[in-house]
């Protein structure tokens, strides 16, 4: 596992008690992908019912915090496919 997704995964388990309900994914291009569910966050590619897509640098600033997912989102750097009630829940936890 490489380093942004390690450091992902354990940035992204401290709000998952935040996304209620549905599996989401987390693809780091370049990297690999990530999965949050009802039984945490871990490494994986499985199917989802909301897919986030973005590079390394973007995810490292969402989750840091200098980014906004919801900016991200609007000039096209953060790509959602699938449910966009979960990927607004989402919100919470990467904010």
């Amino acid at each position: 596992m490489s380093d942004v997704i390690n450091a992902a995964v354990e940035r992204l388990s401290a709000g998952v008690g935040r996304f209620d309900g549905g599996i989401a994914k987390f693809v780091i291009t370049g990297e690999g992908a990530i999965m949050m569910d009802a039984d945490g966050v871990r490494e994986g590619d499985e199917e989802a019912d909301v897919t986030l897509i973005a590079s390394a640098d973007v995810f490292q600033a969402i989750l840091e915090g200098t980014m906004n997912p919801t900016s991200a989102f609007m000039t096209g750097k953060l790509k959602i496919d699938g449910s966009m009630g979960k990927a607004m829940q989402l919100a919470a936890v990467l904010s």
